[in-house]
């Protein structure tokens, strides 16, 4: 890969984050490379800002934080298309980010210029939502969300309970009707963030799927389903008192659901691209370290 601009993106109110972010923009100078520096607390109109001053965009995103930082990054960039290369700054290991010694031992410039990486097309999810109008019945779109890791839906924090009736249906088919603590709808990428501390399987982030998972049912039959990726989700609240639902997105808060919404979600167009760099620790040493999996693995 033909390196000549490169974004930066690191968490904001981390010293260690902003220090290997100088790190890494006097390495890329250092080889003629340009370089578009912003803490992770950037609005979208920032972040537009700062790329529309250049005839061409960055060939490449670094990312320097957590998973978090990550996600954050990878919806704000849903639009651009450009391949990320993240490191976990200052945390421990993460599940989007390469091992720190490419960082500190100044490697992965050399391996992204001599193409030693593969690319992830990672499936994101698209979250429509929808209200009905409740004297004619028309349905309008009113928002529209990404999210690499999740979607989830929760009651709102004013509600005196946190149980609450969803419906769901798949494919315009009605299939569960979920009463407990909320429900979760996660790609491949997410299955090990929210979903699997809820119960929810563990699927290999590059598999075609996406997982229905409910928090806390109230059923013990309300079990976790894995989906082929081209479904359509449909999500209604169902609540006969009323209460609204909170749509969440990657653990941020987004939207509010009243009466007569619904959301709907769907494979977003595009994937995320996340770099993979040769030699890179594996995704299943990565579970194995993380999960503290034991037993005779050497």
């Amino acid at each position: 890969m033909q390196l000549s601009l490169v974004l930066i993106i690191y968490r904001s109110k981390s010293t260690i984050a902003k220090e290997k972010a100088f790190f890494c923009e006097n390495l890329l100078k250092t080889k003629k490379i340009a370089v578009i520096k912003l803490a992770s607390n950037f609005d979208n109109r920032t972040l537009h800002a700062n790329l529309g001053i250049n005839d061409y965009l960055p060939e490449l995103v670094i990312v320097l934080g957590g998973d978090g930082t990550v996600l954050k990054s990878s919806n704000a960039l849903f639009n651009f298309n450009i391949p990320i290369l993240s490191f976990n700054i200052g945390g421990n290991l993460g599940f989007l980010t390469q091992d720190r010694k490419f960082l500190i031992e100044k490697t992965f410039i050399d391996l992204i210029e001599k193409d030693e990486f593969k690319i992830d097309k990672r499936t994101m999810l698209q979250c429509n939502h929808y209200e009905i109008n409740s004297t004619d019945k028309k349905q309008s779109r009113i928002s529209k969300f990404y999210a690499l890791n999740d979607f989830y839906f929760k009651s709102i924090e004013t509600d005196i309970s946190p149980t609450n009736r969803i419906r769901i249906e798949i494919n315009n088919e009605k299939v569960n009707e979920y009463k407990g603590d909320g429900l979760i709808i996660s790609s491949a990428t997410g299955s090990t963030a929210y979903s699997m501390a809820a119960g929810g399987p563990i699927v290999h982030p590059l598999i075609n799927a996406f997982v229905i998972n409910a928090i806390c049912p109230m059923s013990l039959s309300s079990r976790p389903i894995i989906v082929p990726d081209d479904s359509k989700i449909v999500i209604k609240n169902i609540n006969k008192e009323k209460n609204c639902l909170q749509l969440w997105k990657d653990g941020t808060k987004c939207q509010t659901l009243h009466e007569n919404d619904y959301c709907e979600i769907i494979k977003a167009p595009k994937p995320a691209k996340i770099i993979v760099l040769n030699d890179n620790i594996s995704y299943y040493s990565t579970l194995i370290k993380k999960l503290e999996w034991r037993g005779n693995l050497s």
